[in-house]
C-alpha cells in the first residue's frame, strides 16, 4: 500500500500513521502533488496546504495525478477546498467541511485557514480555524451555553478577525468589547476546554480512514477526462522537476545519493542513462498527447519480456527483484504499463526514428566508418559471381551462420527469443535478419 498525504497543523504526523501507513508530506504547495504523483502512489491525500507564503498547490496537477490514475482525496483545509472544487472530475472529498464548500454554504477560503509554527515545531497552529469555531458555537448553542443570538453574534465577530489573529481569546475580548452578555461569555469560556470542536481533525480523520479503505479493496481509478497540456502546464512541470528534492528511500539511502553514484560513475554512464530518461520522458509526453491506451494482451506480454530479460522466472524472483528495486506491485505495474506504451510510439514513429539514427552515427562520429565498411561490402558482393553468391543460400546453414554471429563477432549466446531480437534491432523479422547475416557471412569470409 503506498499513500501519500500532505498534512501539517491540523495532524500530527503519528496520528496519520495510526490509522493508516502513509508517507507524510508538508503541507502542499504549488508543484509538491505533481511531485508527490511522479512517486506513483494508489492514493494522495491533501488535508493541509499553503494559502499564503508560498504558491498554492494548482488544480491542474491535481487533474493530472488524476488522469494518471491515481486516487486524490482531499478534506478538512486546503484539501476540503480543491475537492470541492475539482470533485466533478473525480477527486473525493471527505467530511462536512468539504461538503459546505461543494453546495456553497461556505465560500471563503479564510474558513479553513490557519497560522501555524515552522516545520521544526511540527507546524503547531497558533490560530483558530473559523470551521472549528463555527462548529463549536453550534454545539454551545444545542448544550444551552448560548443562545442562538449570542451563537451567531460571536460567529460574525470571529468572523471579522484576520484569520492569522482568529483565536477564542480574540473572539472574546470582542465579543465584551461588542457588550454581549458577560455570563454567556463567561460560560462559553469554563465550556470551551472540554466543549471546543476541532472539525478539520475529524474531517481529517475520516478522509485517511476512506483512502485506507479505497486501497484495501484494490479500487482501480479510472480518469473521466483527458488532460489538455498547455504551455502554462509545461512551465510548471519544469519547474517542479527542476525543484525536485529526491528524499525517497532506495534501499535505506536517499534516492540522490544512488544518482550520485551514477554520476561517479562516469561521463560515458550518465549520459547513455540520462538520454535513454530522456526518451522516457518524451516518449510518456507523447503517449499522454495521443491518448494511447495498452491492452491487457499487450501489457502481459511486455511483462514476459521483462521478466524473461532478467530470468525472473517465478513469482519469488521477480518479488525479490521488486523488493532490490525499491518497488511494490503497484509501482511496478505502472512502470510496466508505461514500458508497453513506449513501444507502441516507438512502433509508430519507427519511419521518423530511422532518418534520425543516422543523424546520430554523425554526431558521434561513427557515419564515416559504417558507410565505408558499407561501401566495401557491396563492392565485393557485387563482384562474386553468381555461382559463388549461390554457394550457400541464406537457406542452409543458417544455424551455424548465427552461431558464428554470436559467439565469434559479438561474443555471446544467442537469445533464446531470435524474432523478438531482430526486431528489437529494426529488422522487419528474422528472414531479414538472417539474409543480411548471410551477406555479412559472405563478406567476413571473402575479405579474409
Amino acid at each position: 500500500m503506498t499513500l501519500c498525504v500532505f498534512v501539517g497543523p491540523t495532524l500530527k504526523r503519528q496520528e496519520v500513521l495510526d490509522v493508516c501507513d502513509a508517507i507524510c508530506l508538508q503541507p502542499a504547495a504549488q508543484g509538491d502533488v505533481y511531485r508527490a504523483a511522479r512517486r506513483r502512489p494508489q492514493a494522495i491525500g491533501i488535508i493541509d496546504g499553503y494559502f499564503s507564503g508560498a504558491p498554492s498547490v494548482w488544480h491542474k496537477e491535481i487533474l493530472w495525478a488524476l488522469s494518471e490514475g491515481i486516487h486524490v482525496f482531499g478534506s478538512a483545509s486546503m484539501g476540503a477546498l480543491r475537492a470541492a472544487e475539482l470533485h466533478h472530475f473525480g477527486m473525493r472529498g471527505i467530511g462536512s467541511i468539504f461538503e459546505a464548500f461543494r453546495d456553497g454554504a461556505l465560500e471563503d477560503d479564510d474558513e479553513v485557514a490557519v497560522a501555524h509554527g515552522p516545520a521544526e515545531t511540527g507546524f503547531v497552529p497558533v490560530s483558530e480555524p473559523m470551521v472549528n469555531m463555527r462548529a463549536t458555537l453550534t454545539r454551545a448553542e444545542t448544550e444551552q451555553v448560548l443562545s442562538a443570538t449570542t451563537c451567531e453574534r460571536i460567529g460574525s465577530l470571529a468572523k471579522s478577525l484576520f484569520f492569522p489573529g482568529r483565536t477564542w481569546s480574540a473572539a472574546l475580548e470582542v465579543a465584551r468589547a461588542d457588550n454581549l452578555p458577560e455570563a454567556e461569555l463567561a460560560a462559553l469560556a469554563r465550556w470551551l476546554p472540554q466543549g471546543r470542536v476541532d472539525q478539520k481533525r475529524a474531517d481529517a480523520l475520516a478522509m485517511l480512514r476512506a483512502m485506507k479503505e479505497t486501497i484495501a479493496r484494490d479500487e482501480p481509478h479510472f480518469p473521466s477526462f483527458a488532460l489538455e497540456a498547455t504551455h502554462l502546464w509545461e512551465r510548471l512541470v519544469a519547474e517542479a522537476e527542476r525543484d525536485w528534492d529526491i528524499t525517497g528511500d532506495a534501499g535505506g539511502v536517499p534516492q540522490r545519493l544512488v544518482l550520485d553514484e551514477l554520476r561517479l560513475d562516469g561521463a560515458e554512464s550518465y549520459t547513455q542513462i540520462k538520454i535513454r530518461a530522456l526518451l522516457r520522458t518524451l516518449g510518456g509526453l507523447e503517449a499522454r498527447r495521443r491518448g494511447l491506451t495498452v491492452s491487457p494482451q499487450e501489457t502481459r506480454a511486455k511483462l514476459g519480456q521483462m521478466r524473461a530479460a532478467r530470468a525472473l522466472f517465478t513469482r519469488a524472483e521477480l518479488e525479490a527483484w521488486l523488493t532490490r528495486n525499491d518497488m511494490d506491485a503497484v509501482s511496478f505495474g505502472r512502470l510496466l504499463q508505461e514500458e508497453t506504451c513506449l513501444d507502441v510510439i516507438e512502433a509508430t514513429l519507427a519511419g521518423q526514428i530511422e532518418s534520425r539514427l543516422l543523424d546520430e552515427l554523425r554526431l558521434c562520429g561513427a557515419y564515416e566508418r559504417f558507410v565505408g565498411r558499407a561501401k566495401e561490402k557491396q563492392t565485393i558482393l557485387t563482384k562474386l559471381d553468381v555461382e559463388v553468391q549461390n554457394e550457400t543460400p541464406p537457406s542452409v546453414g543458417t544455424i551455424e551462420r548465427r552461431f558464428w554471429y554470436f559467439h565469434h563477432r559479438l561474443g555471446q549466446p544467442p537469445p533464446d527469443d531470435m524474432e523478438a531480437w531482430a526486431r528489437e534491432l529494426g529488422f522487419d523479422g528474422l528472414a531479414e535478419f538472417d539474409t543480411v547475416l548471410h551477406n555479412e557471412w559472405l563478406f567476413d569470409r571473402l575479405a579474409e
